[in-house]
């Protein structure tokens, strides 16, 4: 399946059943799944017509969505040995889609035997599409990125909720953008440092943690474990290097 191909699809099923929906959603088309977790209905569509297109190009591939696991939670359980398996985020950044903020994106990656080989985010209100592919890469609408040359004095990263002592932390904290398909691609392109989460959901990570591995990135657990499908702990962190990940992680946890 060419890369392009899956890129064409993610555009496609956004122009046709998420970007029409985007602030006009009445409320019988959203749920809350738990305390703050929304759903709406272009989730769902998003969904099923992507894994509807998988499918039919490879039946023998495991196909995960985020929806679906929240159906079914032990589809997750074959996703780290899967020979072949693509994991779906249909609108990543719910919340804001909800609310009718541009912040969200829809994301697929492409895993062999629980290793991520390839990637898409596709930023529907940007017409951002960043695409990446194991040992070749990460592009941005087609051009190819280079690490991010931003070195400031003093770090800067972006959490989804604060951190217990940020303040006197030193490095600089700013709160991120409710997304993970907003916050790799202003991680990969410099707009910040590192990103701090304490949720491992495969669907929000393994996408961008493919893109900041190929730019000389790291992405993994506070305790040093590298992230990868199936990964548990208590906090993620993700930085633009292996040095940044450290002084972040010793900055904000002492460890």
């Amino acid at each position: 399946m060419q890369t392009e191909q899956v890129s064409d699809l993610l555009k496609d099923v956004a122009e046709t059943l998420i970007v029409p929906r985007f602030g006009t959603l009445t409320s019988g088309e959203v749920q809350e799944k738990g305390p703050g977790d929304l759903v709406t209905i272009a989730d769902r569509e998003a969904e099923a017509a992507i894994s509807s297109w998988l499918h039919e190009s490879d039946p023998r591939a495991l196909v995960v969505g985020e929806e679906g696991v929240f159906a079914d939670a032990r589809i997750l359980d074959s996703l780290p040995t899967a020979a072949h398996a693509w994991v779906i985020d249909p609108v990543d950044g719910t919340r804001n889609f909800a609310k009718g903020r541009p912040d969200f994106a829809v994301m697929l990656a492409e895993l062999q035997f629980g290793e991520t080989v390839r990637a898409w985010i596709w930023q529907p209100m940007y017409q951002e599409l960043f695409v990446a592919e194991r040992s070749a890469g990460v592009t941005r609408n087609g051009v190819q990125l280079d690490p991010p040359s931003v070195r400031r004095e003093v770090p800067l990263g972006a959490t989804y909720l604060p951190v217990p002592g940020e303040e006197s932390a030193a490095v600089r904290v700013v709160r991120s953008w409710g997304s993970c398909g907003i916050d790799y691609p202003k991680l990969i392109t410099g707009e910040v440092d590192f990103l701090s989460y304490r949720s491992m959901f495969p669907w929000d990570h393994l996408p961008g943690g493919l893109m900041l591995t190929e730019l000389g990135g790291r992405v993994a657990t506070d305790d040093g474990a590298e992230y990868h499908a199936g990964t548990i702990g208590r906090r993620l962190m993700a930085a633009n290097t292996p040095a940044l990940w450290s002084q972040a992680n010793r900055a904000l946890f002492g460890e």
